[in-house]
């Protein structure tokens, strides 16, 4: 079955100014590692998910799971069993020159906004899906598919008047068990999100201009 789709045709000059303005308030999007635990409305939380869940996916499969987590308890498990992973990275996992890649973003092993944030949104993505009668069925295109739902959740966020950060400790299969997913579920993505802290500051870092990211072949 198809529907119709007739989105309204916007004058050149209408859609370079919306252009214009969006890209002014994407630009002032930071990465924040320092989180008020002033707290945030559910509401809130639910509309950024449901934002990153008009992503397109393969064959329309929407293979992502989003688990929404403000209890302090499990926070605080959370925390503990990311630091664990992350002391190890840190302390000899992480290749030499991975580490000398993190040293500007001033980064260590401990995460405290994991505990800070009001909310933790984890993403799981889904290998494969179940039948009515539980038998697996092929997920096309998963990894691309729930890669293009985090960078959508990441703007609906930063749209809402909050900040997140992409956190990604490594391994993470601690997420499943403590938030209790099925084994076809593999955690990739941990999105503290909330209000940065009265003094968050981040890096000084400069984002690649157009004509280093962009090849144009016009005719």
């Amino acid at each position: 079955m198809r529907v119709p789709h007739r989105p309204p045709r916007l004058s050149d000059a209408e859609a370079l100014a919306r252009g214009d303005a969006l890209l002014a308030r994407m630009s002032a999007r930071r990465s924040v590692r320092a989180f008020s635990p002033d707290p945030v409305p559910r509401a809130l939380v639910e509309r950024a998910i449901q934002v990153a869940g008009t992503a397109p996916s393969g064959a329309h499969q929407q293979p992502w799971t989003f688990v929404a987590v403000s209890d302090p308890a499990l926070k605080a498990q959370i925390q503990a069993a990311a630091e664990a992973e992350e002391r190890a990275f840190y302390g000899g996992r992480a290749p030499e020159a991975w580490l000398q890649a993190l040293l500007p973003l001033g980064t260590t092993w401990q995460k405290p906004f994991l505990s800070v944030a009001p909310w933790l949104v984890v993403l799981f993505a889904q290998r494969h899906g179940l039948s009515a009668e539980g038998d697996p069925v092929k997920h096309y295109y998963v990894s691309e598919s729930c890669g293009i739902a985090a960078g959508l959740f990441i703007s609906a966020v930063h749209e809402l008047g909050l900040v997140t950060l992409p956190h990604t400790p490594s391994p993470m299969g601690f997420l499943r068990e403590l938030l209790g997913r099925p084994a076809h579920e593999s955690p990739m993505i941990v999105f503290p999100v909330g209000h940065p802290a009265p003094d968050a500051d981040v890096p000084d870092l400069r984002r690649k201009g157009l004509d280093e990211i962009a090849v144009f072949w016009e005719g």
